[in-house]
């Protein structure tokens, strides 16, 4: 059976994408079919997996709104064993759509739609991962309710916690009402830079607070990291000799040794 994890902060800019992208790929790397969805409106995923978004006919958004099964939107990446279910900006007002829908239509739940969507293809993948939106709405709250469990990003610097009790409040509500199988899967520090006494302070008081649950692989600060997605290319293959690349890979071995699979 698949596992389905959502990479989720709601604090902006904590390398949430990348870890969605490169973890994906990596994942498919050693040899895990893995489904890689995009619930940002954004649609960096998307394009960080070179899909040109013009070209994008259907969408996560249309399984949310109930005119598409998520096999119909399902396209292959062109990189080994991974899958992409695309976003496009019609996301940005879908929290509406879903709240009216809840009102109007007999069983039609706000909350549960990509859960019941992914029930059919669950098994079909080793791994399903959920690039989730910088908020806590009504995507990142279906993407939690349809996890097996969830990685939070923290960026190594100042302010690392901030919004993590915010964060952790909110798995809990759901774990009470709407999936009480949730657990969270780990907590990976990224965006390191070595150079500075700060990161290696935050890192301390992250594995203080979180204690086993860390990841024993730290990202890096790299600049090859943040230029592989303008290039459409997880960072394997934009530069597989970069130390952003075994970081990854590590990271994957890491999720596959815990998951036992």
């Amino acid at each position: 059976m698949g596992k389905i994890i959502s990479i989720v902060n709601q604090k902006g800019g904590v390398g949430k994408t990348t870890t969605s992208i490169n973890l994906s790929s990596s994942l498919g790397l050693l040899d895990k079919k893995v489904l890689l969805i995009d619930l940002d409106p954004q649609g960096n995923s998307s394009t960080g997996v070179g899909v040109d978004k013009s070209d994008i006919n259907s969408s996560i958004y249309d399984v949310l709104v109930n005119t598409k099964t998520t096999s119909e939107v399902i396209i292959s990446t062109g990189f080994k064993n991974l899958f992409l279910a695309p976003a496009t900006i019609n996301l940005a007002g879908v929290d509406i759509e879903l709240i009216e829908k809840s009102k109007t239509i007999e069983g039609f739940s706000k909350t549960h739609q990509l859960k019941k969507s992914l029930e059919s293809i669950k098994n079909e993948y080793d791994y399903i991962i959920i690039d989730c939106p910088p908020s806590l709405g009504i995507l990142t709250t279906n993407a939690l309710t349809a996890s097996d469990s969830v990685i939070i990003p923290v960026q190594c610097e100042f302010y690392a916690l901030e919004g993590i009790t915010q964060l952790l409040s909110t798995i809990m509500l759901v774990q009470k009402n709407l999936n009480k199988e949730l657990d969270i899967e780990g907590v990976l520090l990224t965006m390191f830079d070595s150079r500075t006494n700060l990161g290696l302070e935050v890192i301390e008081d992250i594995r203080t607070y979180f204690k086993e649950r860390v990841y024993d692989t730290i990202i890096p600060r790299l600049i090859r990291l943040s230029e592989a997605p303008s290039h459409g290319k997880p960072i394997a293959e934009y530069d597989s000799t970069s130390k952003g690349h075994y970081a990854y890979l590590n990271l994957a071995k890491e999720v596959i040794i815990r998951n036992g699979k």
